[in-house]
């Protein structure tokens, strides 16, 4: 501890040894001997205020006028604000930082245990394993985050540049040398990843290696870690975008979830299969993963679909919509971490949830399953359930465990959790008969019952359609988390519908009015059908211009094919 011995003790600060790395003032290097020898006395944190009143004085406001050698030790990065100080420091005045608390940084202390902040830089020697490889890889991604860290007024910015670029050219020589397989480098090369991309997955993979704190893994992070300025950040976004080559290629996934503000923030994180190949390099896998589209092809029972919207695309009523949010809320890792921790959940799976979606036909039970399911970024395997009668005796039963067998098994080969749809399910959860019945219905409780075993044992996403739910078995009721009410809309969602809907590039007449519009008592399906048959109508015309008389004439038309109960459209929900 020389170095710090000798820092405290110099009576001339600028004779100190460490003095030459600094690249301080005298002034900056008093206060930071100042904090120095309150941290060796017990304070970890000092305010700024009592430590600037010590040091300077406040006779006539000396100490605010010493305020920005605070700003200046900041920025250089020898002292930190503290732990529950909530300021950016690029941003905070030097006023805001008169009553916050501020420690020393990590370099400094290193800088006054080890007289320098020089870094060993490894020999150029072939590696012998594939640890040596991430050591060298994890120290590049360390000069990274304090590059990143001090880009404001960096501490020999440039000489750490030069380290990093030095280490750079020395992992590639040490690579190029060795005789070894890498299974990093086969993946930089099979998926041709450029230096950014590199660094970007090098960093998610120091998180599952080495850190506690998961300090690598929200998107601002890792694009500040890879740019040297804010146009060049803006630049990098489209790195972890949806369409990149990270996210596309399923390099690497991420988790959404809700933040505090009211946003969504994504924790990214490496595919499970290349992060298994990265941790167990000599372990051959015994499965292959299938793709889900070549199994689909070769049966008749799902309809495999691709969502196309996702929830923010479906006008939800506050209450449907904060349900699903809760819902998408269980991919957090923190959450799920939880729940493991208590028991709640086992394995390492994701969602599991059992929902029922309920309503008239026509307000987006479907389009809705369909969205939730985009937005958890999964597919869907959906099953019509008015397929499952038959006139066999038996048959039906068996067609209700091939609905789950066959959906296990094509989750099983393709390694993949797609969500179970069920459409129209009223037969498989009205009420079971009581006093035995006829031989038609004792049938039909015996494949209701196998209908409830199944549901019971089922781990997964599965989504059940309804037009009633009075008619629910209480059995079934009680197997299923969520229970979702979809009612016709308001006067208010039915404006947001329209105007969701009304294509942008057309043209209106001058009376034209979404609220005169909205007036009219259509679910989101009608809706949705209205304005295609209007379009049709509008499109024929010499002046292609929609008027309200189009409109008008269009529901009117709607209105008078319904018979009973409003027509099925499956679009959008309330």
């Amino acid at each position: 501890m020389r170095y710090l011995i000798d820092f405290l003790e110099t009576k001339t600060v600028e004779n100190s040894i460490i003095f030459e790395h600094l690249k301080s003032t005298k002034q900056e290097a008093i206060l930071l001997k100042e904090i120095t020898q309150q941290y060796i006395s017990g304070s970890v944190e000092v305010v700024v205020l009592d430590t600037l009143v010590t040091q300077f004085g406040d006779k006539k406001y000396s100490h605010i006028k010493q305020l920005p050698l605070v700003k200046n030790l900041l920025d250089q990065g020898w002292i930190t604000l503290g732990a529950f100080v909530n300021l950016k420091i690029a941003e905070t005045s030097n006023l805001e930082l008169l009553n916050s608390t501020v420690t020393l940084s990590s370099s400094f202390l290193k800088l006054l245990e080890d007289g320098t902040l020089d870094m060993e830089l490894p020999e150029v020697v072939p590696y012998k394993d594939h640890l040596e490889y991430l050591k060298d890889q994890f120290l590049r991604i360390e000069m990274y985050q304090k590059l990143s860290l001090n880009k404001q007024n960096a501490i020999n910015i440039s000489s750490l540049n030069s380290k990093l670029q030095l280490l750079e050219s020395r992992i590639l020589a040490r690579v190029e040398s060795s005789e070894i397989d890498i299974a990093i480098e086969k993946i930089f090369t099979d998926f041709e990843l450029n230096q950014k991309e590199q660094v970007i997955f090098l960093a998610l993979l120091k998180e599952e290696y080495a850190s506690e704190f998961e300090s690598l893994r929200d998107m601002n992070t890792l694009v500040n870690l890879i740019s040297v300025d804010d146009y060049e950040k803006i630049k990098n976004r489209a790195l972890l975008e949806e369409g990149s080559k990270l996210v596309e290629e399923e390099i690497i996934d991420y988790d959404e979830m809700l933040n505090g503000f009211g946003g969504v923030s994504r924790s990214f994180f490496i595919s499970e299969e290349l992060l298994q190949k990265i941790m167990h390099p000599n372990k051959e896998k015994k499965a292959k993963k299938i793709k889900l589209d070549m199994l689909i092809q070769n049966q008749e029972l799902f309809e495999l679909v691709d969502p196309k919207t996702t929830l923010d695309d479906v006008v939800l009523t506050p209450k449907t919509r904060e349900l699903l949010d809760n819902l998408l809320k269980q991919v957090d890792r923190n959450v799920m971490k939880l729940l493991r921790e208590w028991g709640v959940k086992e394995g390492r799976g994701g969602i599991d949830a059992k929902i029922i979606f309920y309503g008239p036909p026509g307000t987006g039970k479907t389009m809705t399953a369909y969205s939730l399911a985009k937005s958890m970024k999964k597919r869907v395997l959906s099953f019509d359930c008015s397929k499952i009668l038959s006139k066999y005796v038996g048959e039906s039963e068996q067609n209700v465990r091939a609905i789950f067998d066959n959906f296990r098994d094509l989750a099983m080969k393709t390694k993949s959790e797609p969500v179970l749809l069920l459409n129209e399910a009223d037969q498989f959860l009205s009420a079971r008969t009581t006093d035995g019945g006829s031989g038609a219905d004792k049938m039909h409780n015996q494949m209701q019952n196998i209908f409830l075993e199944q549901i019971e044992k089922f781990n997964g996403v599965l989504i059940a359609t309804t037009n009633l739910l009075e008619t629910i078995d209480g059995a079934f009721s009680r197997r299923f988390d969520y229970k979702i009410a979809f009612e016709k809309p308001t006067l208010k969602q039915r404006i947001e519908l329209w105007q969701k809907l009304l294509p942008e590039s057309a043209v209106y007449e001058e009376s034209f009015s979404i609220e005169n519009l909205a007036k009219h008592e259509l679910s989101g399906g009608q809706i949705k059908l209205v304005l295609k048959n209007c379009a049709l109508r509008v499109a024929i015309k010499e002046e292609p211009i929609f008027s309200m008389e189009d409109f008008v004439s269009a529901i009117k038309r709607e209105k008078a094919g319904v018979f009973g109960e409003e027509k099925s459209m499956g679009f959008v929900s309330i």
